[in-house]
């Protein structure tokens, strides 16, 4: 039912970014850092120095966004994938390559209505740190250099804002647009991610089926999810770079600003290289495997289907 699809998505959503939220803000200050102002090195070395000058709980800035809209963000990217291989379905027929992929297209579609505003503001809170520590790195570094340490300006304090201050800047000065900035690039980054994970896993689950009226192990479930996950992950990885970019309100010292999707590719090819466009694929696809893996076994153990169950029980 479409009840219990909500759910279980809702229920994988939240123990998915749970997990592996902290590579996530790694993959975001890494695609973020631009030629000559590199902060960081590598994801280990971005956790190591997050974890010093933000403590432990730094990894987790922007965790309440993504917690709080994820579970309607993947409800509805799961939930639309069911509706759309259904009613593409003939007869109950087994779906051709093409009709799953534009299964994938519409769920794609549907979930940028949470996930744009999701990834705006959870981008402001994750980019943050980086951005803070890297002045007070310039900050230090021309008190060094200062010949009079007397005069030499202290390191600014940062001021730490939050998802409903963002929220209400955004709305105050640009309205509801302000909060679906980057929707193209979203869009070019989550419909073909979805035309290329919701196939494939659909084709590798089927490979640990033994009877096609049978559910597979949901061991099988998980690896298909984490195999396809990460596999979505890394092909559209050049996508998320320009999206994370033009996302991104703040910049660091002498970085550069995107009028758009094409400006942003530009300068990215011409000041980065290629490479640039790989930035943080590694972590994506640490983030996006176990967070699909789980999402595959909720929706196979049920959850929701039995919560549902229990509760006419329960008013009994």
């Amino acid at each position: 039912s479409l009840p219990a699809k909500l759910i279980n998505g809702g229920i994988a959503g939240l123990i998915g970014v749970t997990c592996v939220f902290p590579i996530d803000l790694a993959k975001t200050r890494l695609q973020n850092q631009q030629n000559g102002q590199r902060m960081y090195t590598s994801m280990s070395d971005c956790l190591i120095k997050t974890i010093r000058s933000e403590g432990y709980f730094g990894m987790y800035r922007g965790a309440a966004v993504n917690l709080t809209l994820v579970t309607p963000e993947k409800a509805i990217k799961l939930a639309a994938n069911d509706f759309f291989r259904h009613h593409l379905s003939k007869d109950g027929k087994k779906l051709t390559l093409l009709r799953e992929m534009l299964a994938g297209c519409g769920a794609g579609t549907c979930q940028v209505i949470v996930t744009t505003p999701m990834e705006m503001l959870k981008i402001q809170l994750q980019d943050a740190g980086r951005i803070a520590a890297q002045k007070k790195l310039m900050a230090a570094e021309a008190q060094l250099s200062s010949s009079s340490l007397a005069g030499a300006a202290k390191p600014a304090v940062e001021t730490r804002t939050t998802a409903t201050q963002i929220t209400r800047e955004l709305l105050r000065s640009k309205g509801i647009a302000g909060l679906y900035k980057g929707l193209g690039a979203t869009l070019l980054r989550d419909v073909p991610f979805s035309i290329v994970y919701f196939p494939l896993f659909a084709n590798l689950n089927k490979l640990g089926q033994k009877d096609p009226n049978v559910k597979a192990p949901f061991y099988v479930s998980f690896l298909a999810g984490c195999v396809a996950g990460s596999t979505a992950a890394v092909a559209v990885n050049p996508c998320d770079v320009v999206k994370t970019r033009l996302q991104s309100l703040q910049r660091g010292v002498n970085e550069d600003t995107y009028s758009g999707i094409l400006d942003c590719t530009k300068k990215i090819w011409q000041k980065e290289g290629p490479t640039a466009f790989l930035k943080g694929a590694y972590c994506r696809a640490l983030v996006i495997a176990p967070l699909f893996g789980i999402a595959q076994v909720v929706y196979f153990i049920g959850i929701a289907e039995f919560l549902l169950d229990m509760l006419p029980k329960h008013r009994a």
